[in-house]
């Protein structure tokens, strides 16, 4: 409760009591905080003042004054002064109001609404009375957040359960591995943790279009389309003191490794404490997951999608080329690639910019990674995902480039020992697989890829695609490449090459098998294990080739998400122009880490966990490191706040890194002790 002294027409103003707890709890903000008034626009809040005697609407002279940014003015629809029976409507955006909701010798309590389209961001609160030239004074700030509950709001989301996901809920899943191989990875994002909305607001104020014109900055806050925008460039540090220094090329000794990181609350203190110095490293589920947090506290709807065979093409002509050696050595020749997987963002609002019709309503694929410059600065989006499922390339932002991502064809070229090229196959499938993102209300994968694209190989996709590349001639040999058993990192990977002749001839063929580690980017990287075997296939038959890839050749050359590409090449030794590639990613998974907790966790008390690692290996491991993180359980040491939380942890030693695992956890209330005391 703020304590002021103003005169109203002889009676005084005393204090003004801001009701945090029940403002907040109305608002959905409780979680955020019950120590400073948080509300979202489009509802209406509560203040009373206590006075000197009953306010009289009609004759006496009352008005708030509530103010966001530098300059802040009507006009730019930063500033609003408001009474009783009046509301500035004069500037941008609609007005704020308040009315009397009770009346007292003693007390005065009023009802003030937000309008739906305020700019979002810290306020500060005045009262003048007596008359139009007296001084205003503070009573207090506020601070303003978009509004998902609310109709009128652009974010409005229409179902409870869905806010509850999209905006309530700290914990989430990220998805990895390959189309085959798809791993889920909890992330803490914590978007109510402590300082954590302050932070948001800092990112905001840094961002370069601020730091050019904050006035201009703070009147376009109240678009969650110029928002969600700043803070996809914001997330990453390439163009401005964004939050995350990206680096794919392994080498993190003078910063923490991207795969090591379980949630987004520690990066974001890390950077505030830097004095916004960007944190080192991540990559893409790491901008991805730290922009999440970032839009949930902000109040726009938002979830972390992952597409496997991710296309990422530079020149923006819808088609990927890859390189092979004529013994089957992945090439870095191109500037293209497919990534195994790539996270980005989707956040929901409408586009009232694009269409007067709704017809780009909905989610939006907002990216933080930064791949390719938009307007000039490494962002992407929001892309309407209903435009790039119809294709429509020419709407705002970046919707090209994510049509690719999901669409895009792809051209095998193999290059000669004389420097020239000749293509292998096109392939107008393999890209945009297993669009995922986690289930409403629970911890499930949910299949997107509906949403973004038409089934592969319809009518529908190709006619989308105009200029498709057309598959060439069937081939005379099918190569297949198959798991003998599910690959599990520590033990040999068994696989099985089959070869198949659909030729009335017999051949006699050179078997190029080569497994090369691979950046989950696409990039090739070291071979860790080759063979070549001639053999004869017979017309119209089959051939099993069995492979071994031994641990002792991958286990200390994989790279940090453990995805080893296995390409087959088969040559016709009496035909060089008969050449058949296959391809195949395989992702060893890890040896599971075990996280359980005893005992009953309750408010304020202790939690007590169990982390078990078993070793697979008959060496035993070094340099064995675990690491844990919670939002609202790892306080001073004791769990700070109530409910369905999550508990993470990690595991590293010198053979095996970044092991995860997660459990559940429902704290309940405080354990009440003899005397009330807890």
């Amino acid at each position: 409760m703020a304590t002021i002294s103003t005169e109203l027409n002889g009676l005084d103003i005393s204090k003004v009591d801001l009701h945090y707890e029940e403002n907040n709890k109305e608002h959905h903000t409780d979680e955020i905080s019950l120590g400073r008034l948080i509300v979202r626009r489009g509802q209406s809040f509560k203040l009373t003042f206590h006075v000197g005697g009953p306010l009289r609407p009609n004759d006496d002279f009352f008005e708030l004054i509530v103010e966001t940014g530098p300059d802040a003015s009507e006009s730019m629809g930063t500033k609003s002064v408001f009474g009783l029976t009046k509301s500035s409507g004069s500037g941008k955006g609609k007005p704020w109001s308040m009315e009397v909701q009770r009346n007292t010798d003693t007390t005065v309590t009023l009802s003030v609404l937000c309008p739906a389209d305020a700019s979002v961001g810290q306020y500060s609160l005045s009262v003048r009375t007596g008359s139009a030239t007296s001084k205003a004074v503070v009573m207090g700030k506020l601070l303003v957040l978009f509004n998902p509950w609310c109709k009128e709001d652009w974010v409005y989301l229409p179902q409870e359960t869905e806010r509850q996901e999209y905006v309530m809920n700290e914990n989430g899943r990220l998805y990895q591995g390959s189309d085959r191989y798809i791993n889920s990875q909890a992330w803490d994002f914590g978007q109510f943790e402590d300082d954590i909305v302050d932070i948001c607001l800092k990112l905001l104020d840094v961002n370069p279009k601020c730091l050019r014109n904050a006035r201009e900055d703070f009147s376009a806050r109240c678009n969650p389309i110029y928002v969600s925008r700043v803070v996809s460039a914001m997330i990453n540090a390439n163009d401005d003191r964004g939050v995350v220094m990206g680096r794919w090329d392994g080498t993190y000794y003078d910063g923490v490794s991207p795969t090591h990181w379980d949630g987004s609350v520690e990066i974001l203190r890390k950077w505030l404490q830097t004095d916004c110095s960007p944190v080192k490293y991540g990559q893409c589920w790491v901008f991805a997951g730290v922009m999440c947090t970032v839009l949930r506290c902000l109040g726009i709807p938002c979830r972390a999608i992952s597409n496997f065979q991710s296309a990422h093409d530079t020149n923006t002509n819808l088609t990927i080329e890859e390189y092979f050696s004529e013994n089957g050595v992945h090439l870095k020749d191109s500037p293209d690639s497919i990534w195994n997987y790539h996270v980005w963002v989707e956040a929901w609002m409408k586009r009232p910019d694009l269409s007067d019709t709704s017809d780009y309503d909905g989610w939006q694929v907002v990216d933080p990674t930064p791949q390719e410059r938009s307007s000039g600065v490494f962002c992407c989006g929001p892309a309407p995902v209903k435009a790039v499922l119809k294709g429509h390339t020419n709407v705002k932002y970046d919707v090209p480039f994510v049509y690719a991502e999901v669409n895009a064809d792809v051209v095998t070229w193999m290059k000669m020992a004389d420097g020239s090229k000749k293509k292998i196959y096109s392939d107008t499938v393999s890209v945009g697989q297993n669009i995922s993102t986690k289930a409403v209300g629970s911890d499930s994968r949910v299949d997107v890829t509906a949403n973004y694209k038409h089934q592969e190989g319809s009518k529908e996709e190709r006619d989308v695609f105009d200029e498709a590349v057309r598959r060439l001639n069937m081939k005379q040999v099918i190569i297949k490449i198959e798991e003998v058993s599910k690959p599990i990192n520590g033990m040999d990977i068994d696989l099985r090459v089959k070869l198949h002749s659909e030729s009335p001839s017999s051949r006699t063929l050179d078997v190029y098998i080569i497994a090369q580690a691979m950046r989950y980017t696409g990039i090739p990287d070291t071979v860790i294990w080759s063979d070549l075997k001639q053999v004869q296939l017979l017309p119209e038959k089959e051939l099993d080739i069995p492979v071994s890839i031994p641990f002792s050749s991958y286990g200390e050359r994989m790279l940090e998400n453990n995805s080893i590409k296995v390409s087959v090449i088969v040559k016709n030794k009496l035909d060089s122009d008969e050449t058949y590639l296959a391809q195949r990613d395989i992702v060893p998974q890890n040896p599971p880490l075990k996280i359980t907790t005893t005992g009953v966790p309750r408010l304020y008390g202790e939690l007590k966990a169990e982390i078990v690692f078993e070793n697979p290996l008959p060496v035993p491991l070094k340099q064995c490191t675990i690491t844990v993180t919670g939002s609202g359980l790892l306080l001073n040491p004791v769990v700070s706040r109530q409910g369905p939380k999550q508990l993470l942890a990690t595991f590293d030693c010198n053979l095996f890194r970044d092991i995860k695992a997660s459990c559940d956890v429902n704290v309940g209330p405080p354990a009440t002790l003899i005397g009330g005391l807890y």
